[in-house]
């Protein structure tokens, strides 16, 4: 059972006085029956047993009245603003609706506490908010921008509250948001003194000793600071002075959570942060002659102390992209000191300090398209008395091509207006988007085509028998998609292409019929196909029909007409072989006294020489794994090499000969030389003269007065094959040996 809400006598106290203040703030800008109806629902809220104090113990309507009072006397709001505020938690709790706020307070209310609901309805999705996205999105998703700024405000009050809570877990929580969260916000908005607040709250209680050891330093340095900085512009202002220039000074010490930071980045101590402290001339003139006296003081400056060169930074002959324009100038002061001294005119103080060139844009931080511009315009409604009205009417157009949605942890992912769920699936992971049937938005499913809204929090759903398709293309809206989609089907493609040559090799076995590349590649030419890509395809789809391919693979076959020693070319009638030399020949293989390396330092694997290039023993070698799980070994500069790395890349494996070289391999050199008598037996001559030679085989044909004919040859290594070609281009007549 719940406790009802008791005040203090000091809540109670407080609750009154910070009423009465607030209702003198804005007085002017309340309707008729506001007061009334307000006091009507906060007796109201009071009263409802389930009002109870928040996770810190806190007072859920001091700590409204406490952020109204931040958003009325430190950022400029009014009635409207008020009025969400302290209605807000009972909204929120559900003891009165939208719909009732409307019709007693107004649309506009109602329409700042819608946006502070669509905000909590995000935070219900459990987001990273250290992400710039989730900043990002709660600027679009607030419609109105009084609701980031009384979020602001209400972080800014509730970091005040915090102190002392014994909820150490809650308080480092909210202290990280504000870290990471709001005191970004307040610092793109130009709310420089909230921003600070937030950050050197939110380093008192994550950091609490560094927090503290800064602000003992300070406190102990500061009347020296203080006397230092008098000492430091005295001298200044009466050269300004003399001058004729008329001027104000200002210093300001850095915040602690900045000097935190330059003591982490620099790796240094307290004492070795040294500009604490910076001092700005703010100069009063005509625009038109503001650059002169900025430069004329300037000079004073550094006449009376050292600049270091370095440090100067010339933002008033070319202003920044934003319009930032000053002079800032590092000087080395007494004690040898160094001073930071900015110098301005009231017009570029103004324009600084408006938000237009906002602190965080000069650091280096970059802004979304058109921030800039917004964000001032935001800022001058701000500081404009009338134009409050004119945020009454506010709707963000922010990031209006882009939408922000969540993954089911709370990731938030930025995608271009149009995206759809496929396009959500691939940026996960490629196997996501390959196998994606839909998804499952805020608890209701949808297609793969829906398209998604900013603050979906998407859940894809997958089925392993999910395949691309080419449809999809037209389906996704992103670059990274399209790709992951085009390799998709290209990976698909040559599935179904190798699945379709193991079905070709399987009817080939069937019908005893071996399989010779060669062969191969001549009969898909002839049918047309310029890539075997293309052929395998129409193989895999059934275009083309494999006892078809077969028929057209005997007839190519039977295309080569082999001449050998009974089948005398011209010219070539006293050449005779010796075919039981080559029945005998035929048998001889790779006997394992070779060792072929494969994959670095596999050895003892079982492997085939291939017949398209005729690899021996010293040839530059790769092994290619077959559909049926043997290793063939291929030249490097096999014709077919090319496509095998192409097509199959993922099956070669590297490979290189050992040992020596003792077996016999097979080669084909192809001659073309005058058809002069006598020429064939000299060519063989020299092959019968070397024992470790032996011919296997001669194809000779004879046109027009030359002849051109294949010699098969066994040899046991390169280096011979070398050395043979050398003596075969020495007969007279030959034109050219060359190894096929």
């Amino acid at each position: 059972m719940t406790e009802r809400l008791i005040f203090s006598t000091q809540e109670r106290e407080e609750t009154l006085l910070l009423y009465n203040r607030i209702k003198e703030a804005i007085g002017s800008s309340l309707v008729e029956g506001d007061e009334e109806n307000v006091r009507l629902h906060l007796r109201r809220y009071m009263e409802q047993p389930e009002t109870r104090r928040d996770v810190f113990g806190l007072n859920p309507i001091l700590t409204s009245l406490q952020t109204a009072q931040i958003v009325v006397e430190e950022i400029g709001l009014r009635r409207d603003a008020v009025l969400a505020i302290l209605l807000h938690p009972s909204v929120e709790a559900g003891f009165t609706t939208i719909d009732d706020v409307q019709q007693t307070f107004g649309e506009s209310v109602a329409r700042i506490l819608h946006g502070l609901q669509r905000i909590q309805e995000l935070y219900k999705k459990n987001p990273v908010i250290e992400s710039e996205n989730f900043r990002n999105l709660l600027l679009s998703f607030a419609e109105d921008m009084r609701v980031i700024l009384i979020m602001i405000a209400d972080r800014v009050s509730l970091m005040r509250q915090i102190r002392d809570a014994q909820n150490d877990d809650a308080r480092r929580r909210v202290s990280e948001e504000a870290a990471y969260l709001y005191a970004p916000l307040a610092h793109k908005l130009g709310l420089y003194q909230l921003k600070s607040e937030l950050e050197d709250l939110s380093l008192k209680y994550l950091e609490h000793d560094a927090y503290y050891h800064i602000k003992e330093k300070l406190n102990a340095t500061k009347k020296s600071r203080d006397a230092y900085i008098a000492n430091f512009i005295a001298p200044i202002k009466q050269k300004l002075e003399s001058a004729g220039l008329k001027f104000h000074m200002k210093g300001r010490t850095k915040s602690i959570h900045s000097i935190w930071q330059k003591m982490k980045k620099q790796h240094c101590p307290f004492e070795g942060v040294y500009d604490l402290f910076a001092i700005r001339i703010i100069i009063d003139c005509p625009e038109e002659k503001e650059k002169m006296q900025c430069w004329q003081a300037y000079s004073i400056v550094t006449d009376m102390y050292q600049p270091n060169p370095k440090r100067l930074r010339d933002w008033l002959s070319v202003p920044k992209s934003n319009g930032y324009e000053s002079l800032h100038i590092t000087v080395l002061g007494p004690e040898q000191k160094w001073v930071e001294v900015q110098i301005r005119t009231e017009r570029m103080d103004e324009v600084a300090e408006r938000g237009v060139a906002a602190h965080w844009r000069y650091k280096g931080v970059k802004a979304e398209s058109g921030m800039d511009d917004w964000l001032s315009g935001i800022r001058s409604m701000l500081e404009n008395s009338t134009g409050l009205e004119a945020m009454d009417q506010f709707r963000m157009d922010l990031y209006e091509d882009e939408v922000f949605v969540f993954t089911p942890r709370g990731d938030l992912l930025k995608f271009p207006k149009g995206a759809t769920v496929l396009d959500f699936a691939y940026y996960i992971h490629s196997k996501i988007g390959n196998q994606c049937v839909g998804a499952r938005i805020n608890n209701k499913v949808v297609t793969i085509r829906h398209i998604l809204q900013s603050g979906d929090q998407v859940e894809v759903m997958t089925q392993t028998n999910q395949r691309p398709k080419q449809e999809w293309l037209n389906i996704v809206k992103t670059s990274r998609a399209k790709s992951k989609i085009r390799l998709a089907l290209k990976e698909t493609q040559q599935t179904e292409g190798m699945m379709a040559k193991e079905a070709l090799e399987r009817k080939f076995r069937n019908r005893k019929i071996e399989v010779e590349e060669p062969v191969m590649m001549r009969m898909m030419k002839r049918l047309g196909f310029k890539e075997t890509s293309d052929f395998y395809r129409q193989i895999a789809t059934g275009q083309m029909d494999v006892n078809y391919v077969a028929d057209k693979y005997l007839e190519e076959k039977q295309r080569e007409t082999v001449v050998t020693g009974d089948n005398q070319a011209r010219s070539a009638s006293e050449f005779q072989f010796d075919a039981d030399q080559q029945a005998a020949l035929t048998a001889q293989g790779v006997s394992s006294s070779d060792v072929l390396v494969i994959d670095q330092n596999l050895k003892g694997i079982d492997f085939q020489l291939s017949k398209c290039c005729q690899p021996i023993y010293g040839d530059p070698v790769f092994g290619f794994v077959t559909a049926g799980g043997g290793i063939k070994i291929h030249r490097t500069d096999c014709p077919n090499a090319p496509e095998l790395r192409k097509r199959f890349g993922y099956r070669i494996v590297r490979a290189k000969w050992s040992g020596k070289g003792s077996s016999m391999y097979s080669i084909t050199l192809r001659v073309v030389g005058n058809d002069d008598i006598g020429i064939v037996n000299n060519l063989t001559s020299i092959i019968s003269k070397d024992e470790r030679l032996i011919l296997r085989s001669i194809n000779i044909d004879s046109h027009d007065g030359l002849f051109s004919g294949n010699l098969v040859v066994m040899l046991d290594d390169t280096s011979r094959m070398e050395a043979l070609i050398k003596k075969l281009r020495t007969v007279k007549g030959v034109k050219q040996v060359s190894r096929i």
